[in-house]
């Protein structure tokens, strides 16, 4: 029913993929694995969806991405219509209202340094969603990330550093730290206090 409402089951698909990750950008193929629909179907919606201005997009390293626009007229009707319970849970992080996962989190032995970004922090267009730094377990990890994902409802995108090796990335500034850090972040634990002026960031 809500298909022929919006005019297209592609449409309805990408609206909620959108609206449950504000401030996160996909690129097309992505967004056509992630939602099962044929590459032409997705390009279609999409340039109707910019030319209604609910979507809007950004080059990248020569690839077009698009995510929900958040000044959209109509975003926060559509977004209660289409949000999931798992994108109120995203938009909290940050917020200092810790979802349970985060609490588990917080104990996981060996972990110095935890930020969250991408799909965990509203506004932030990572594609990283969590990193971890320390001297963490494997097993732990994987068994953490899992629930994580079962909570939040998607497949996430983390990684996990050893101290030395995050700290001289820090101290040259490589991109792949820098881009996360220097962008709307959330830092959820930092034993050693390395980004002072960043916990919690928005």
């Amino acid at each position: 029913m809500i298909d022929a409402l919006f005019g297209s089951k592609t449409r309805v698909k990408l609206l909620h993929l959108f609206l449950n990750n504000p401030g996160k950008a996909f690129y097309v193929r992505e967004i056509t694995r992630l939602i099962d629909e044929q590459i032409n179907s997705v390009r279609r919606e999409l340039a109707n969806m910019m030319a209604v201005g609910v979507v809007v997009s950004d080059s990248v390293d020569n690839k077009l991405y698009y995510e929900v626009n958040q000044q959209y007229e109509y975003y926060e009707p559509l977004r209660q219509m289409f949000a999931d319970v798992a994108a109120e849970r995203q938009a909290k992080i940050g917020k200092g209202q810790n979802p349970s996962w985060q609490e588990e989190l917080m104990r996981l032995p060996g972990l110095r340094l935890a930020v969250a970004a991408g799909a965990l922090v509203r506004g932030s267009a990572s594609r990283v969603d969590l990193l971890l730094v320390g001297a963490v377990a494997t097993n732990r990890v994987t068994a953490l990330m899992k629930k994580i994902e079962k909570v939040e409802g998607r497949e996430l995108n983390y990684a996990v550093l050893s101290y030395d090796d995050f700290y001289y990335r820090l101290s040259v500034r490589d991109k792949f730290v820098t881009e996360i850090i220097s962008g709307t972040c959330s830092v959820l634990v930092d034993t050693e206090h390395i980004l002072p002026n960043k916990g919690g960031k928005e």
